[in-house]
């Protein structure tokens, strides 16, 4: 399985796990000049926008450690630019979602999510 492929999977989990606790996806990797957002999905209080970090168990640095000032930056920027676009009126949140990816001895893949709300 490619790195594209992988990943790609990691945000469906998401998009899944979002929806199984009351969130409407309402768009995916929503991109302007400042940046791309994985995730945005909202419910009656929220507006969340989701950084997905998809990483194999052995990376060296977690998922949620690659979200570093910078990519917040970036990603804050992305969400002002989205909620000046639609005009929303809900509370804002920034999540991060960590995706680990395991190969079994039996060479199945398996996934395990950790997701942080109110990450930064």
């Amino acid at each position: 399985m490619n790195i594209g492929v992988i990943g790609k999977s990691g945000e469906d989990r998401v998009a899944a796990f979002l929806r199984k606790n009351g969130f409407s996806v309402i768009k995916r990797n929503y991109q302007c000049r400042f940046g791309e957002i994985d995730i945005i999905a909202q419910n009656s209080e929220y507006i969340i926008f989701v950084e997905v970090k998809t990483r194999n168990k052995d990376f060296l640095v977690s998922p949620a450690e690659a979200v570093d000032s910078a990519k917040q930056k970036r990603i804050m920027l992305t969400a002002e630019d989205y909620i000046s676009k639609t005009f929303c009126d809900l509370q804002p949140r920034f999540d991060v979602a960590e995706v680990i990816v395991s190969k079994g001895d039996d060479g199945r893949i398996s996934f395990n999510l950790n997701y942080i709300e109110n990450a930064f």
